[in-house]
């Protein structure tokens, strides 16, 4: 593990190479999985208040899941996620073709909105784990990211550099500057 002030980061984060291969995998993190993608108490009052910005780019399950539920959802755990669709799907998505897409960051792209995707979804495949005294950033492993494993290797792409501007809209310019340092 690595520390870095309020923060543990999991060795993996340094060693493994990873680069998202969407026309390979389809964006099946969006669509597989047995809950939503975790989001931020702030999240949620900003989906509430801005889901009349990020519908139009949204299926019409998902509008429906919305409607019905609301703009988050509980996970076994009770904390907060994104709805689903029929228990699969993250309710957010579309598909652009045959890939799914973010309906938030589409809507974001657009100018509809003030706000990116989940900080959950943009750090993918760093989940985190934050405790009362620090946050646990940790590589999570998923067969259906075998591509991005692929072409991570093939770029040579650490995955703390792929994930990059996640990492410094999460923790700041700052803090990942000193992560690089420790990781050299």
């Amino acid at each position: 593990m690595i520390a870095l002030e309020k923060t543990l980061i999991s060795d993996e984060v340094k060693t493994t190479f990873f680069s998202c291969d969407l026309h390979q995998c389809k964006g099946a993190c969006c669509v597989e999985g047995d809950a939503g993608a975790p989001l931020e108490e702030e999240e949620i009052s900003l989906l509430e208040d801005h889901i009349d910005g990020i519908i139009p780019f949204m299926s019409p399950d998902g509008i429906r899941e919305i409607k019905a539920l609301g703009v988050f959802d509980y996970d076994a755990g009770g904390n907060f996620v994104t709805p689903l669709v029929n228990g699969k799907e993250c309710a957010y998505l579309f598909f652009d073709h045959d890939i799914a897409r973010c309906a938030i960051e589409k809507a974001f792209q657009e100018k509809t909105i003030p706000f990116q995707k989940p900080i959950s979804c943009h750090l993918y495949p760093i989940r985190i784990k934050t405790t009362s005294v620090n946050d646990m950033l940790n590589y999570h492993k998923w067969p259906i990211c075998r591509k991005a494993l692929e072409k991570g290797h093939r770029e040579k792409m650490p995955l703390y550099l792929f994930l990059e501007e996640a990492l410094v809209r999460k923790y700041g310019r700052t803090w990942f500057n000193k992560l690089v340092k420790l990781l050299h």
